[in-house]
């Protein structure tokens, strides 16, 4: 499914129209990104909770040349699936 096709099924499910229905997606996306973005986490109780994981500064070795490279440190976003959603998943 893609954004286009979610937003249809979410303008289905609700009395929203397409047009509000892109506007609620969006508006959902930036506040989820504004608060990882801050190191926030969000929590939706039975569904999952969105996070940002620090990586440490590493070396690595270019597979080609077999050079050492060295990869800065950084943060990268996480999603964990919540209860309710692995077990509706897994019926």
């Amino acid at each position: 499914m893609n954004k286009t096709e979610l937003i249809n099924a979410l303008a289905e499910k609700s009395t929203m129209t397409k047009k509000d229905a892109a506007v609620a997606l969006d508006g959902v996306i930036d506040v989820i990104s504004t608060a990882l973005t801050a190191g926030d986490t969000v929590t939706l109780i039975g569904f999952g909770t969105f996070g940002v994981k620090e990586k440490a500064a590493r070396e690595a070795r270019n597979p080609r040349t077999g050079e050492i490279v060295k990869i800065k440190a950084s943060k990268a976003p996480y999603f964990k699936a919540g209860k309710g959603l692995k077990e509706k998943v897994n019926q």
